[in-house]
């Protein structure tokens, strides 16, 4: 059983849970030590344990969050951990021992209408084949990357032009064609596994986008919220070119749309033919 973690040396800070309207980020300028643990589930030790980061951060964090949001990946052999601004490794599933890391410098995710508000980064890395895929949506300097799970080589970056968002990629593949799907709000779009090429494109929902995508048989699920709109999308995954509806028109690509139905932050799930949507109001439907 494998964790991160990011320990603050601050004590006496409380997670802030329910609705409020605060957007402030929480001011704590203490030195952290980011980790990854793995433990015996038999036993609950700790088989091995590494700490790739210490200092003080360099975003600071929303109150529902900690600087460790990122879900971990795994191919069975390599571990991978993402800290946001402070780094990318992968591990030695077994023993622990780091086999790389990458550096992408500071990684600012705020809202974008107030860049004050940093929240914390939380996309997590997807493990696929020989590679790791990661959907970097910040301030500045947006990117899909992909790297070599061996030794982290960059196999392609693709610039994105969003604001920040902190949805994991989907990879599907089907018919010959493998594809990585991304949320977003100016560019949910799905693109070329191989080579990082764009292959279809959609703008428009909800601006502050974090769940994942979800595919089930020949349709994408995609929902955000936040701002005008809280859409569902089902999306065909053949979806070529810009499929965004012009004029409250259709698309050939977009089976169905629900403009008003969406989940701001949780990730829906299919199931026997049904898409069950959870929203902040404490509606499932």
């Amino acid at each position: 059983v494998c964790v991160t973690t990011a320990e603050s040396e601050k004590t006496g800070q409380e997670l802030r849970v329910g609705l409020y309207g605060d957007i402030r980020p929480v001011d704590d300028d203490s030195v952290h030590r980011w980790s990854v643990l793995c433990l015996d589930k038999t036993n609950g030790r700790i088989r091995w344990r590494h700490t790739p980061a210490t200092g003080v951060p360099k975003v600071r964090r929303h109150p529902k969050s900690t600087h460790a949001n990122s879900t971990l990946a795994t191919d069975g052999s390599t571990l991978v951990a993402f800290f946001g601004s402070e780094g990318l490794y992968a591990y030695d599933l077994q023993t622990g021992r780091l086999r790389w890391s990458k550096d992408f410098g500071v990684l600012d995710s705020g809202f974008f209408m107030a860049p004050e508000a940093q929240w914390g980064f939380a996309s997590s890395p997807v493990v696929h084949r020989d590679r790791v895929i990661i959907q970097v949506d910040v301030q500045k300097g947006s990117f899909l990357g992909a790297y070599a799970l061996k030794d982290g080589a960059e196999l392609w970056r693709t610039p994105r032009q969003d604001v920040p968002t902190w949805s994991t990629p989907t990879v599907h593949e089907a018919g010959g064609r493998t594809q990585v799907i991304v949320n977003g709000w100016k560019h949910i779009g799905g693109y070329d596994f191989e080579t990082g090429r764009e292959l279809w494109k959609l703008a428009g929902g909800g601006d502050i986008p974090v769940p994942t995508p979800v595919v089930d048989g020949d349709l994408v699920y995609i929902t955000n919220a936040h701002g005008s709109m809280s859409p569902i999308y089902a999306i065909r995954t053949s979806a070529t070119g810009d499929i965004t509806p012009r004029d409250g028109g259709s698309s050939p690509y977009v089976t169905w749309m629900h403009t008003r139905e969406g989940a701001y932050m949780q990730t829906p799930i299919v199931h026997d033919g049904l898409l069950y949507v959870c929203r902040d109001n404490g509606v499932l439907s």
